[in-house]
């Protein structure tokens, strides 16, 4: 039966839930059997009502027992095998261990931490808390942020309203500046085709005159 205070011990990288009058089996431990053995990294410490809990380890605390017997445990066997390669390895091995009777769990009652169950209701607190003030920090700059938003909207519409005038005032210039090249183009083809047609008729004209001279020489 478990005494009422109870500890969570760590030693040789394991953790152990000890008593007061528990026998414990650690990893082993230089010392001789009836000498005293500390164990100083205590995790945690309990009863009935409270807890402390240590972040990781409880300063002040420690569990104090008595080396009980130093043995080795039972054998088991080691056995490595790689097949095709004629390696076969057969090893026994027997885990030394000290077994230590505890004896005493020591509290240092000014460096105790509160109890577990305070820690967590004053972590809820703080928890609730937040959201309100968050939500009391938002309902007092939204008017100042609604108010930008409605001052913003105004000028889209001004600016807006003001576009189509601005384009509607420079689409004459873009068109007359467009069409004064097309008039200049138009001019240049009908002269460009009023010389071809002088040079075509002046053309005609001389051959009509060449063939008349054939035929009146034929002729005389």
């Amino acid at each position: 039966m478990h005494n009422s205070l109870f500890a969570i011990i760590e030693s040789g990288g394991k953790q152990y839930r000890v008593s007061e009058g528990d026998l414990i089996d650690v990893e082993c431990q230089s010392g001789e059997v009836g000498q005293s053995l500390s164990f100083n990294e205590v995790l945690l410490v309990g009863d009935q009502e409270t807890v402390h809990l240590g972040t990781p380890v409880l300063s002040g605390a420690r569990v104090v027992g008595t080396i009980a017997e130093q043995g080795k445990k039972d054998k088991i066997i080691v056995f490595k095998f790689k097949r095709r390669k004629k390696y076969r390895r057969k090893q026994g091995h027997r885990q030394h261990f000290t077994r230590v009777r505890i004896d005493q769990i020591e509290l240092a009652a000014e460096k105790v931490q509160r109890p577990e169950t305070e820690q967590v209701e004053e972590k809820a607190s703080k928890a609730v808390a937040k959201p309100r003030a968050r939500k009391e920090a938002a309902a007092k700059k939204a008017p100042s942020k609604t108010v930008e938003k409605k001052a913003s909207k105004k000028i889209a519409a001004k600016e807006g309203s003001k576009a189509p005038e601005k384009q509607a005032a420079k689409a004459p210039k873009k068109t007359a500046a467009k069409a004064a090249p097309e008039k200049g183009a138009r001019a240049a083809k009908k002269s460009k085709a009023k010389v071809v047609k002088k040079k075509t008729t002046k053309g005609v004209k001389k051959t009509a005159k060449k063939s008349t001279k054939k035929t009146v020489q034929k002729k005389d």
